[in-house]
């Protein structure tokens, strides 16, 4: 059995979910917040392929703590992942701490946002937006 570790976006503990499990919408062991709605999931070379495979289409944010602009973007990719809760997942990849999956998905500059649909890439955006524009380029894949 494959598990996903995650951490939980309330307490900041890990969480190990069964893959099977994951579209049970589970919560956090500690706290009993939900792990997987409502803010984004913090993807690792261990557990992405594994959200990839949802029925969910998938956005995530390729970024990097010492850039300026993603660091700019991240309360606008928070608020839209809580906006969109239960529909759509959304995924920040830190592309110092995973370079596997930056090399993967030849990451060039940051930020950088995939959106994905049944495990494939279907659009990539470089470079922060204002939310009203993340918002409208959004709504054509959600």
């Amino acid at each position: 059995m494959s598990t996903v570790n995650t951490r939980c976006p309330s307490c900041k503990g890990v969480n190990r979910i069964p893959s099977e499990r994951i579209v049970e919408s589970p919560n956090c062991g500690r706290c009993k917040s939900p792990l997987l709605d409502g803010a984004p999931i913090e993807g690792t070379a261990d557990n992405f392929d594994t959200l990839l495979n949802s029925n969910q289409p998938i956005i995530v944010d390729f970024w990097a703590p010492w850039c300026n602009p993603c660091v700019g973007f991240a309360p606008v990719f928070e608020q839209t992942a809580s906006e969109h809760s239960g529909n759509v997942r959304f995924v920040k990849i830190d592309t110092e701490a995973q370079q596997q999956l930056a090399a993967r998905y030849q990451i060039r500059s940051i930020p950088t946002i995939m959106v994905f649909k049944n495990g494939q890439k279907v659009e990539q955006l470089s470079g922060a937006l204002p939310k009203s524009q993340f918002d409208q380029w959004l709504k054509q894949f959600i």
